[in-house]
């Protein structure tokens, strides 16, 4: 059975999605969501489904070895970043090389980096009237959203596109695709 964990900032839809779509799996299973933030609404989705989620603070993850200690201790196949937004510490992605993957809501190179995330993506695609956009699945290295793709699914803008619409485009495209890539990458 391959083990999962996910990091986790906001509301946690994708990390519900993945935690669902393996909960009745024989090949892999959630065991943990971590998150920044104390009072993420993921943690309150991890308690519906009866999911172990905990909040860590800046020291654990990057002035100690408190994160990646609990990492070692359980031993994930994979680390999935679901609207995680900290960049992730060197001495964590060491210990677990190729084993962390990110969703990001753009087509990278384009609308990556410090600063792109949620809305701010949503509306730089509108602002340079992009005619699609879509999401990419990526490892992730030292450097924000420029691991190596895994996955990109696309969808199309219109003209009258909101950055709204574009946000409800790029959330279906993470709830069809996101679980399936991660089933793929564990098997």
């Amino acid at each position: 059975m391959k083990r999962v964990v996910i990091f986790a900032s906001g509301s946690g839809s994708n990390a519900e999605n993945l935690i669902r779509f393996f909960q009745n799996r024989d090949n892999a299973s959630v065991i943990q969501v971590l998150t920044n933030n104390p009072h993420a609404k993921v943690l309150d989705r991890c308690k519906k489904l009866k999911v172990s989620g905990l909040s860590f603070n800046k020291t654990a993850f990057t002035a100690t070895d408190d994160v990646l200690n609990l990492l070692k201790v359980n031993q994930p196949d994979l680390i999935v970043l679901a609207g995680f937004l900290w960049k992730f510490p060197e001495n964590i992605l060491k210990h677990f090389p190729s084993k962390v993957i990110n969703v990001h809501p753009a087509l990278l190179p384009k609308f990556g980096g410090k600063g792109m995330y949620g809305m701010h993506v949503h509306e730089s695609v509108v602002a340079n009237k992009e005619t699609e956009t879509g999401i990419t699945i990526h490892y992730v290295n030292e450097h924000y959203d420029e691991g190596a793709v895994i996955f990109q699914a696309k969808c199309e803008v219109l003209a009258s596109d909101t950055a709204l619409d574009v946000a409800e485009k790029i959330h279906e495209l993470e709830m069809k695709h996101f679980p399936e890539v991660v089933n793929k990458l564990l098997s």
